[in-house]
């Protein structure tokens, strides 16, 4: 996939409508409905704010959970355009259906320097299926599309995918900064290039592994995949997650590693306990084998150290995944020691893969010391993968 493509700063938006796909898919109290996480929707403010400068009229549009085509009033974006409006400081109206005749007559009667946000596109069961005669009526309401959803890029959806058949389409700012971060990562990474892999499953990043013996010159392994990569070495996990039947794929990955002079650095002690549970007692374990009766769910002091010196001349560093039940204080200094880590390495490139690190880091206050925090979880890892992505390979190339 090419990862050089135009975005708004290559084309003239003044006087035009320009059709905006953000992603506000962000997370909600099921009791208030109050917005709880607002990054996604602060990050695209950019963009916002720069088509409107520039005398765009702007049409953005969104999904919002997984209503498949039921209209779903706790899944309204009425909340996102409340919060849009408070930072834009002007009016946000959201249209009371999808593609109807409140959309269009809206979007109608939007003038340059005005914006709009259409309710939840996934309220219509065409927007997943990627239906033609549904994707050229919501390119009718504009004359250009703006793609700045990058934790929907791996969907070939209507309003990522289907649009641009009819629209020309670039990428808005913050699709530039992560095709500019982690397509150099991908393309000519600054060495060292270290991958941290964590997270529960070995099976959620089996493509994104392998592409990494490719690519990095270490691979550090952390979180329960650890220990499916322990188990297929033959060391006892005690009751440790473990994926049996990645058994076979984790030793092909570390005979694979020792083939092509990669270094793969798995855990060489734990946090373990007997339970799991936030108040669950921390046991240590100071070698590799987890007794019988205990789970791990957390690296330990000395793997700590270990992955920390791997880390300390790195010149790119990509992580995905926690190194431990971080959600339990008792089990969170893995995953805290990492990002703290990273945080005071200014000399690299240091890239967050989205989902559970990204929050991870947030939440301990580490988000601004690091080069980019992508806002793609799934995206993210196909993306380093090496995958085409279809929101991101349907844009217009850069000259």
């Amino acid at each position: 996939m090419n990862y050089h493509k135009k975005s708004i700063r290559d084309v003239d938006v003044s006087n035009k409508k320009v059709l905006l796909r953000c992603d506000f898919n962000v997370p909600h109290d099921k009791k208030t409905g109050i917005i709880q996480d607002v990054t996604r929707i602060a990050e695209s403010v950019p963009t916002i704010q720069y088509l409107l400068e520039q005398g765009a009229a702007v049409i953005i549009c969104s999904h919002l959970g997984r209503p498949h085509g039921i209209w779903n009033p706790a899944l309204s974006l009425a909340s996102v355009a409340g919060c849009l409006q408070s930072i834009l400081n002007k009016p946000v109206p959201i249209t009371r259906d999808v593609l109807g005749s409140d959309t269009k007559a809206l979007a109608g009667n939007l003038h340059a320097g005005q914006v709009m946000l259409i309710e939840n596109l996934r309220f219509r069961i065409e927007e997943e299926r990627n239906d033609p005669l549904f994707s050229k009526e919501l390119a009718s309401l504009a004359h250009l599309f703006v793609f700045d959803a990058f934790g929907a890029s791996h969907r070939a959806h209507s309003s990522t995918e289907g649009v641009t058949e009819y629209l020309p389409a670039v990428a808005g700012f913050l699709i530039e900064k992560e095709l500019a971060v982690m397509g150099a990562a991908l393309e000519s990474p600054r060495r060292p290039f270290v991958s941290i892999m964590g997270g529960s499953k070995v099976s959620d990043k089996i493509g994104v592994i392998r592409k990494m013996l490719d690519t990095a010159d270490t691979i550090i392994i952390g979180g329960g995949m650890a220990y499916t990569f322990l188990a297929a070495q033959g060391h006892s996990i005690g009751t440790s997650l473990v994926e049996t039947e990645q058994l076979d794929f984790a030793r092909e990955m570390l005979q694979l590693a020792q083939e092509k002079g990669v270094t793969l650095l798995l855990p060489t002690d734990h946090m373990a306990a007997s339970h799991f549970s936030k108040d669950a007692e921390p046991h240590p374990v100071d070698n590799c084998n987890i007794p019988d009766g205990y789970m791990g769910l957390d690296i330990g002091p000395c793997t700590i150290n270990l992955y920390k010196n791997a880390l300390k001349d790195a010149g790119t560093v990509f992580w995905n995944g926690p190194m431990g039940v971080f959600e339990f204080p008792a089990f969170a200094n893995g995953t805290f020691a990492i990002a703290k880590a990273m945080a005071e390495m200014p000399q690299a490139i240091t890239i967050i893969g989205g989902g559970d690190s990204a929050f991870a880091v947030e939440q301990m206050g580490f988000s601004n010391k690091m080069t980019h925090i992508s806002t793609g979880g799934g995206a993210a890892l196909e993306f380093m993968e090496g995958l085409s992505l279809p929101g991101i390979a349907c844009l217009e190339d850069a000259e």
